[in-house]
């Protein structure tokens, strides 16, 4: 196969705060309803908010066969099989319809974390009245550990549990760049079948991080909202923005070579034009600038080899931090100026590696529907954000063509272009 091979999406998967599904997440879109909730994994009364993007009523054993994998999955692993399983049963994939040498998969992951109720027995068996003492981690505290339990805990597993579930034995591998991780793994997953070593790939990202730890990281180090009102809190380029809120999620997308995938008469929804990622240094004296977010956005279009005028709508990371917002969409206004701006972080928050991906299949139902959900809690946006954010009500449009952008603090940042079918 050629390495200007057309790559198509054919299947989508998505589990997030908004529900179980694409349609059941589009339609909350739609409605402008929030999966933004009060946190009930434990009692959230010391955090600054009291809110994250669960998901609930999501039951992993109707997703995990056999059923005694989930004993080595984690709730991450567990999301991305839900994910993976829909986007091939989406995508019409039967057994026989693609060589399993030929079947790979790329997955973003991350840090992956142990419930609570997992790690208070170990905890519990280093404490006495003076407290936790830590010499006695090695003999009484691992004792009482599942003997398998780093198998739940590496973030290679996400990729490693779709290609067993589903027999893909073609390239296999894992990005871990943060919440740039899904728009990576999908480009990346785009290039594997370019270069011609696949014919379909599972591309996309997972993440659970409406949990203790990670919540209160975020409380400890980053910029988060105070508003414990789900119908107000977390409002990317909004005036009154105050911080961000985290969730969690999952979404797969099944590409697939555009000749295979028209020879098994499979359904194309879009195509992937480009991929560009890029990194600046980040340093105490050199905060993150948006230097990379150009850097990136430049390099998608010019491997779509399209103009930032015929990009029809962008798809932002969107954090709803006071900088944040600032210096994306400044970065943003120099590189796709006058283009719509779609901020998501309102309806599901912040979901780390799943950002990209589930957003990606957003884009996807947004340009085959022909509108764009507006940017939730986003009433006033803010004019010191020098773009055009779509507030208020959906975007109607017939653009055939979107961007979308994702970036850490640290420096990385991947945006990837993609087409109507």
């Amino acid at each position: 196969m050629s390495a200007e091979a057309s790559v198509v999406i054919t299947g989508l998967g998505v589990v997030s705060p908004l529900g179980i599904g694409y349609q059941a997440s589009w339609d909350a879109l739609l409605a402008g309803r929030t999966g933004l909730r009060r946190i009930t994994e434990f009692d959230p009364v010391n955090l600054r908010s009291k809110l994250a993007g669960e998901i609930v009523d999501f039951d992993p054993a109707e997703f995990v066969k056999p059923r005694k994998s989930l004993k080595v999955m984690a709730r991450d692993a567990q999301l991305t099989i839900a994910a993976a399983g829909m986007a091939r049963e989406h995508a019409n994939l039967g057994a026989d319809d693609v060589d399993p040498d030929r079947f790979g998969v790329l997955f973003g992951g991350g840090v992956i974390r142990s419930p609570l109720a997992e790690v208070a027995g170990p905890y519990a068996a280093c404490t006495d009245d003076q407290g936790y003492d830590f010499s006695r981690w090695g003999t009484d505290g691992l004792a009482t550990c599942f003997p398998l339990g780093m198998l739940k805990l590496l973030p290679n597993m996400l990729a490693c549990h779709i290609s067993i579930m589903h027999d893909a034995r073609g390239p296999n591998n894992t990005i871990c760049q943060g919440n740039a991780s899904g728009l990576v793994a999908i480009g990346e997953a785009m290039r594997v079948i370019q270069r011609g070593q696949a014919d379909v790939m599972i591309g996309g990202g997972a993440s659970s991080r409406a949990n203790a730890y990670d919540l209160v990281r975020l409380q400890l180090t980053e910029e988060v909202t105070d508003c414990d009102d789900p119908e107000r809190a977390c409002r990317p380029f909004d005036i009154d923005r105050n911080g961000q809120l985290m969730g969690e999620g999952a979404a797969a997308l099944l590409l697939e070579n555009r000749v295979h995938a028209e020879q098994r008469g499979a359904p194309i929804l879009a195509e992937v034009l480009g991929v560009g990622t890029a990194g600046e240094a980040v340093t105490p004296s050199r905060p993150f600038d948006g230097t990379s977010i150009r850097a990136a956005v430049r390099r998608a279009l010019n491997d779509a080899k399209l103009s930032p005028q015929e990009i029809g709508f962008v798809v932002a990371h969107g954090l709803a931090t006071r900088a944040g917002d600032f210096i994306e969409a400044t970065a943003l206004a120099e590189v796709l100026p006058g283009r719509p701006v779609l901020g998501m972080k309102g309806y599901m928050g912040g979901l780390g590696p799943a950002d990209g991906a589930v957003e990606a299949a957003v884009a996807v139902l947004a340009l085959d529907h022909g509108h764009v959900p507006p940017t939730l809690h986003c009433d006033r946006p803010d004019p010191s954000c020098p773009i055009s954010v779509i507030h208020g009500r959906p975007l109607t449009t017939f653009a055939r063509t979107c961007v979308l952008v994702t970036y850490t603090l640290a420096g990385q940042a991947a945006a990837l272009v993609l087409a109507k079918r």
